[in-house]
């Protein structure tokens, strides 16, 4: 995948309000130019990077159902991220927590712009897991007629209360650290970040995975040692390639979440999806359960349902790629 940088010249409206200037988008192609191919658009998760072959390494590559040969594949990283796109740390002279609030479809207008520039007329497959799935539903909702194909992996038609709740916690936790507000440098709430990154891990997975991984194997075990270790070693790994302004304000926009809002609602508004759409879920997934997706396949018309197993909840988007290539494959003829 290579990676490029397009900068918009000009004002880029922010649906809260306020504007954003000269805004960058860090992006990666599998190649120089999608003529004579197919497209495949991905749009990664909250802290992801716009190179899917790190971190989908069993989807895109070589070969793969994403096939970086054969498609036009493009990713872009999100505003407000701190992987080379427009976020709170672009701006020198600006105060670190005084990024705006990015909703999610400021991020589907930023890909729009980035469609444009790119000269693609259609997009052939669209697919997007967790916050992932949150921009490709929202994409599809709002200019229906440039999405052909859709997979939904892990997610919702809108923020769910819990989903809120579990983002504020971590928030907290980020605003506890006192050098999050002093804003000396980007470095400021590392300890905060680390504390979040460690609570959202135990809804990223689960009862059943956690007890498969973290198990002691001292039965006379004085104090639990392995999941605490586990804990603060996702919570360093985090703090060590992002920064908390950028989580922050990822977080935010997750919440922003609803493809209903000034459509007459959510069930309104799948109804104005006309891609050929596949849900897939995750049995085990606490963060967005099975039944979010059903409401979705339920909502679009012709949209189908799998179901996959997996132990690691919702981390599952991305580690059961055997599971997710049988489902895209068994339903879009693009890859069979």
């Amino acid at each position: 995948m290579q990676e490029h940088n397009y900068i918009y010249k000009g004002s880029f409206k922010l649906e809260a309000g306020g504007c954003l200037d000269n805004i960058n988008i860090r992006y990666h192609t599998s190649g120089d130019s999608p003529c004579g191919k197919k497209i495949i658009w991905i749009c990664h998760a909250l802290t992801a990077n716009s190179n899917p072959a790190e971190w989908w390494d069993t989807l895109v590559g070589p070969s793969l159902i994403f096939d970086t040969e054969k498609y036009f594949i493009v990713c872009a990283n999100i505003l407000g991220s701190c992987y080379g796109s427009t976020g709170p740390s672009s701006y020198d002279k600006a105060p670190l927590r005084s990024f705006p609030l990015v909703t999610i479809r400021d991020l589907v207008a930023a890909h729009e712009l980035l469609r444009e520039y790119l000269g693609i007329k259609k997009i052939d497959f669209l697919v997007g897991g967790s916050n992932g799935g949150f921009q490709s539903i929202e994409w599809a909702t709002s200019h229906p007629e440039l999405i052909d194909n859709i997979c939904l992996i892990a997610t919702s038609a809108i923020v769910s209360p819990w989903c809120t709740a579990t983002l504020e916690a971590q928030r907290m936790a980020i605003r506890a650290d006192a050098s999050f507000d002093e804003q000396k440098s980007i470095n400021g709430g590392a300890a905060g970040l680390a504390a979040a990154r460690s609570m959202a891990m135990t809804t990223y997975r689960n009862y059943e995975g956690y007890s498969a991984t973290q198990a002691e194997s001292d039965d006379d075990f004085v104090l639990a040692s392995k999941a605490v270790t586990y804990q603060q070693y996702q919570g360093q790994k985090l703090v060590k390639r992002f920064d908390a302004y950028s989580y922050y304000t990822l977080t935010l926009g997750v919440d922003s979440h609803n493809i209903g809002r000034k459509r007459g609602g959510v069930e309104n508004a799948l109804k104005r999806i006309s891609a050929k759409t596949l849900c897939i879920a995750i049995d085990s997934d606490i963060l967005f359960p099975v039944c979010e997706s059903r409401r979705i396949a339920e909502g679009v018309k012709d949209a189908a349902l799998e179901i996959i197993s997996s132990k690691f909840g919702h981390d599952g988007f991305l580690l059961e790629s055997e599971q997710i290539s049988a489902a895209i494959k068994k339903h879009f003829e693009l890859f069979r």
